[in-house]
């Protein structure tokens, strides 16, 4: 499935506004040609350079017309409404009557780019804009490379290249999300404050609805047949050859028989093939008759609440929650689902957030200890070294972990990476599952038993671990740590891995230090922590969730990105010259994007 059949609704195209200076006799006429090929050469850089985590290229749609004032400016936005345009993207070399020439869409994200160069002035322009937005209440980012063009000079210069990417793969995520659903499956899950989902942040921040199934729908579907049963029998015959049982360490009297095992692996494949349903519906439920849950939720995003009251009677959904999490399953290689472990709303769309901005799964774990150097060599009896040399962070949750963190997949030279799934070779697959295996849930936790992956991340990635959490009189915040994962030494893993769980899947992971307080150390970003969960993105995408933050009006309040990848509207600047400060009272001035 690609995202355009997952869901419902048309992807959203960047719209490129090409706005000049409207005298005629003379002035327009001469700058028509520069104008449109500013245009024409920001929307093939873009649609040369992004792509939808369903696949499909990104489109842009340019202004039919150079737009010189309010008329042209209104045919414009006419053009962009029934083309589906959810970015706004404006451009000029030149002079242009300010609020003559804006977009004024009130939600919709923008951005301005005016050309650096002497002939005209287009950096005159862009100053006038950027004020006439401030001033109207609509932020608008805005883009001037720092070094002269001749007029022309049709290429981007790197620094412009940049912000155009940033802005444009943050503002397409925001235009994503409107319209869709997060599909709670069950509700609270052991009193986490993540779980218990907020409708009005949601639909107010982000554009989304968010829909309630009782977990009981799973039982009756399960029960009743209502799902693909040709699929079933693929996906049972799939997960037997390639998902490899792993020991069962609870204790003998714990321990299920082989007959209870087998149901188990029955239901917990049942019920991945359910939750996907009640997410993006199946058409093939229609034609058993059941038309009505063939439709799904529209849900760009879910999560499971499981525990308790599921895990202590049925199994667990940690199969269920790793498999939709990875790229591929039993129909092959696919874009990956969002979902969360125990319904943990806020990791979701923090996995979401990585998700749009990077095309690749994501991990979801439990942030769950710091092991500082002294405390590895007291109980190991070894040093750490390298990155892990100042202490490390131990990621593990419950086996729902996406298979792509197994880090076996590999680029040209050999490296570990998480890769778009177009980019995935049924090589990586084969890798992805040969290390991992599923030992029978641990007993103490999931009285229903279940199969929990179990892995340890391999080699050294690139990743950045966000938490989105709600604080009252605040609203949410985005936490941000930049890092790496990192191998440790089987002698050294391995003591550690046993004082946890030996059955859950493992990422060991060193944040990159900064010269702030929740920086100074590993140590203090663990102690700053906001959630016991966390969601891991493959690479260091910190300056891109700043400015999809930014875009949503959601304040961050900690990161380690250097300040000068920091890239938030201009009227940012208007809240001080403290970059903390001056967000969090931009953020709370506009207030959310949707309300």
């Amino acid at each position: 499935m690609t995202q355009n059949s997952r869901l419902i609704g048309r992807l959203p195209k960047v719209g490129i506004r090409p706005v000049i200076d409207g005298r005629e006799m003379g002035v327009r006429e001469s700058l028509e040609v520069q104008t449109m090929n500013m245009a024409k050469a920001a929307a093939k850089f873009i649609e040369e350079n992004l792509r939808f985590p369903s696949g499909e290229k990104v489109e842009c749609v340019i202004a039919d017309t150079t737009i010189g004032g309010v008329a042209d400016a209104a045919y414009c936005a006419d053009k962009f409404e029934k083309e589906g345009v959810g970015v706004s993207l404006t451009v000029t070399p030149c002079w242009c009557y300010g609020t003559e020439v804006m977009d004024t869409h009130p939600s919709m994200p923008k951005a301005v780019w005016g050309f650096n160069g002497t002939e005209r002035p287009g950096a005159v322009y862009l100053a006038a804009a950027l004020a006439g937005y401030s001033q109207k209440g609509l932020p608008a980012f805005g883009i001037y490379g720092r070094d002269v063009q001749d007029a022309g000079d049709t290429s981007i210069p790197a620094d412009v290249q940049e912000k155009l990417l940033r802005f444009t793969k943050a503002a397409l995520a925001t235009a994503q999300m409107k319209g869709k659903s997060y599909l709670s499956i069950g509700y609270s899950s052991m009193g986490i404050a993540g779980s218990m989902v907020d409708p009005d942040f949601f639909q107010e921040y982000l554009g989304i609805r968010t829909e309630f199934v009782e977990s009981v729908e799973l039982i009756r579907r399960i029960e009743k047949g209502i799902f693909d049963q040709e699929e079933y029998a693929k996906a049972m015959a799939w997960t037997k050859a390639n998902c490899k049982e792993g020991a069962d360490l609870n204790s003998a009297e714990l321990q299920s028989d082989r007959k209870r095992k087998d149901w188990e692996w029955e239901v917990v494949v049942k019920m991945t093939l359910i939750a996907r349903d009640l997410m993006v519906g199946n058409p093939k439920l229609k034609a058993m008759g059941f038309g009505e849950e063939s439709k799904g939720r529209n849900a760009i995003l879910g999560g499971f609440q499981g525990q308790r009251q599921w895990t202590d009677y049925y199994p667990n959904a940690d199969f269920t929650e790793a498999i939709l999490n990875s790229s591929f399953d039993w129909n092959g290689i696919r874009e990956a689902f969002v979902f969360a472990t125990e319904n943990d709303s806020l990791n979701g769309v923090s996995m979401l957030f990585g998700h749009l901005l990077t095309n690749t799964a994501q991990i979801f774990s439990d942030v769950r200890t710091f092991w500082s150097p002294d405390s590895v060599k007291r109980v190991t009896g070894k040093a750490l070294t390298g990155k892990a040399s100042g202490g490390i962070i131990h990621l593990i949750n419950s086996g729902s972990t996406t298979l792509d963190a197994t880090a076996r997949q590999k680029d040209a030279k050999g490296n570990p990476v998480m890769k778009a799934f177009w980019d995935i070779t049924a090589k990586d697959v084969d890798a992805c599952l040969e290390n991992t295996q599923w030992p029978p849930a641990n007993k103490g936790y999931f009285r229903g038993g279940g199969y929990s992956s179990l892995f340890k991340t391999a080699g050294e990635m690139p990743v950045t671990m966000s938490r989105l959490n709600l604080v009252k009189g605040i609203g949410p915040v985005l936490q941000i740590a930049e890092g790496w994962t990192v191998e440790l030494p089987d002698e050294i893993h391995t003591v550690l891995d046993k004082r946890t769980d030996p059955t859950w899947p493992t990422t060991w992971f060193v944040p990159r230090l900064a010269d702030n307080d929740a920086f100074k150390d590993v140590y203090s970003v663990m102690a700053n922590w906001g959630a016991n969960h966390g969601a891991i993105s493959y690479g260091h995408i910190g300056a891109d969730l700043i400015t999809l933050a930014s875009i949503l009006r959601i304040p961050v309040n900690m990161h380690n990105v250097s300040s000068d990848q920091i890239f938030r509207p201009s009227a940012w600047s208007a809240f001080g010259t403290d970059k903390e400060g001056a967000d969090y009272r931009a953020c709370a001035t506009y207030g959310p994007l949707y309300k």
